[in-house]
């Protein structure tokens, strides 16, 4: 007999029932991302026919150009939030300051986001995602900022808007991944249980910055770029300029995704709170690893809202082995 599909509602109601409070609060948020999702598909792909492409001529907080697909995605998400009254203030790649939402006793959440990461992607018809991570609020005042590790996150997760538009999600227990049936209008799950192999095929990683990489990074790269069938080299490289439908490659085919420090960016270029922290809980939970080569991801507490930092995320062994590359050469230099 063919089982029915089992909805993202479904899902994360069950979900929560077994393994947190049955408040609903989780729950509630969850099908809100979907429902943002949701929009951000539909004007993603009319986007050419209603005059959503280029730029606003505007820098966002953290000094990229700004789409405007990304000012309309934000405020999609500002709204959508907003009507829960579940979420106390948003952080975003596009605010400078966080955006208070909700007040009161109910307003127990923080969401961090990068509402369309890849928005280089929208005039070339490439793909683009959604990150968030969601932080339950300590009693502090409603217009303070969480600053907390990445491990404290009790929801993480992504949109891809490629092919087909999925969200993979982890409430920290195991990672599922659902897609979009734009007929029903339903997220279907469609990778149940999502574990990232201990060792992959690919790499991705931003050859243009090589020479600008430390000695171990370009050691690193020379060693899977090296053919040797023993050990699965030469490593494919894979690269789009999305981080979302990147590190999903990764996540699911096994590898290494990485973006190490630069001469132009020291402390590397990616945010930490809401790019490199709900990216890291998704891939540890689904038994990979995410570091900067001298630390986990997940136990670094931010100094402020758009804190940047390196990032190796993938499978375990190929992360490690990453790493043994960073300190070797730290420690040949110090």
């Amino acid at each position: 007999m063919q089982h029915s599909p089992v909805t993202l509602g479904r899902h994360v109601i069950e979900e929560e029932h077994r393994h947190h409070p049955t408040t609903g609060d989780l729950s509630r948020l969850l099908l809100q991302v979907a429902f943002v999702a949701k929009i951000l598909a539909r004007e993603i792909g009319r986007a050419a026919l209603v005059g959503q492409l280029g730029l606003v001529g505007e820098k966002n907080a953290t000094g990229d150009s700004q789409k405007k697909l990304d000012v309309f995605a934000n405020n999609t998400a500002v709204e959508a939030f907003a009507e829960t009254g579940l979420v106390a203030g948003m952080v975003s790649e596009e605010l400078e300051q966080v955006q208070q939402i909700a007040t009161g006793a109910q307003a127990k959440y923080w969401l961090y986001t990068d509402p369309l990461d890849g928005s280089s992607n929208t005039d070339t018809n490439g793909s683009m995602g959604t990150i968030f991570g969601i932080y339950r609020s300590p009693l502090v005042s409603e217009q303070t900022p969480l600053l907390r590790k990445g491990a404290e996150q009790v929801v993480a997760g992504y949109v891809l808007y490629g092919t087909s538009t999925m969200l993979v999600y982890t409430s920290g227990h195991g990672v599922n991944g659902f897609t979009l049936d734009r007929e029903l209008g339903e997220f279907l799950l469609s990778h149940k249980d999502i574990r990232c192999p201990q060792r992959g095929r690919y790499y991705s990683a931003n050859l243009g910055h090589y020479y600008d990489w430390s000695p171990g990074v370009r050691k690193f790269i020379d060693h899977v770029e090296e053919s040797d069938p023993t050990t699965g080299r030469p490593l494919g490289l894979r690269y789009s300029g999305a981080l979302v439908a990147d590190v999903h490659r990764i996540l699911v085919d096994g590898g290494i995704y990485l973006y190490p420090p630069d001469a132009a960016h020291r402390d590397g270029k990616l945010r930490l709170t809401y790019e490199c922290a709900p990216l890291g809980f998704v891939v540890e939970q689904a038994g990979g690893r995410a570091n900067t080569g001298r630390a986990r991801i997940l136990d670094i507490e931010p100094k402020s809202i758009h804190e940047r930092a390196p990032l190796a995320i993938g499978s375990v062994n190929d992360v490690l082995l990453y790493e043994k590359f960073f300190s070797e050469a730290l420690g040949a230099t110090g």
